[in-house]
């Protein structure tokens, strides 16, 4: 996470040094526009905040189940926890519709698409039925992909020469449209609510205007969804009090 923070204070360090040493203001009267529209194109890292309940006793669905091979039967002394193991990069595009609201302020809506991925770790070996079987394998994956709906406040600070700073807030709803099954270890709900915050750096280019921008995603719902069928263990579900889903993402704005 640390490096993460530190590339895009790196970038953003970067565009603002370019931008500050020159002779011509570009694109003067952009801001003036009551609406314009772009495109934007981004990496992402999505995240979980994991909740577990220890044991897995205090957790109101879980009731023991006896598979043959399993290295240990789980009863409701035991602890089953989840945690994610490791950020995976993503992608995101997504188009960018801006209004005027003032001198200092506009409302931006960017619909787009993100993909990506994110694995939570075990301590215990994950057995999945519905594939072949690896020994000492404690990673479960899930993949994602989201339709983004962000409606966003942006606050301009001073242009300075051909670049200007901003902050970005608001919300978006989200809904994941990748597949899922019955048989999945761990289900996450389709819909969810997010609270967004971020920051970046408009460019002014003789043409259109370049933004880099990084923005955090917090989840507001539990995205944890029903367990799998009797087909598959239910202790991988059982364990998790709540999963909220966090996005961290990084974009090119072209506008």
């Amino acid at each position: 996470m640390k490096r993460i923070f530190g590339v895009i204070l790196l970038l953003l360090l970067f565009v603002r040094g370019v931008a500050q040493p020159v002779k011509q203001n570009h694109l003067t009267t952009f801001d003036d526009k009551l609406l314009h529209f772009g495109f934007s194109l981004g990496i992402n890292a999505l995240d979980f905040s994991v909740r577990n309940y220890l044991p897995i006793g205090e957790s109101p669905g879980f009731f023991p189940q006896n598979w043959a091979g399993d290295p240990k039967q789980i009863n409701i002394y035991d602890t089953v926890r989840a945690d994610v193991g490791g950020l995976i990069p993503g992608f995101t595009v997504s188009m960018v519709s801006n209004l005027r609201l003032g001198r200092d302020f506009d409302l931006r809506f960017l619909p787009g698409l993100s993909f990506g991925e994110r694995k939570l770790t075990y301590n215990i070996p994950v057995l999945d039925n519905s594939r072949d079987y690896v020994n000492n394998e404690y990673d479960y994956s899930l993949k994602s992909t989201f339709l983004d709906f962000p409606l966003l406040i942006k606050y301009k600070a001073i242009r300075i020469n051909n670049g200007r700073p901003y902050v970005v807030f608001g919300g978006a709803y989200r809904v994941d449209i990748s597949k899922s099954a019955s048989q999945d270890l761990v289900g996450l709900k389709r819909g969810g609510f997010y609270a967004e915050l971020g920051g970046g750096w408009d460019s002014y280019l003789p043409f259109f205007r370049f933004s880099l921008e990084a923005k955090v995603s917090l989840g507001l719902n539990n995205q944890l969804g029903a367990g799998p069928d009797n087909t598959q263990r239910h202790y991988y579900t059982d364990a998790i009090r709540s999963l909220r889903s966090n996005i961290f993402t990084l974009s090119v704005h072209f506008e």
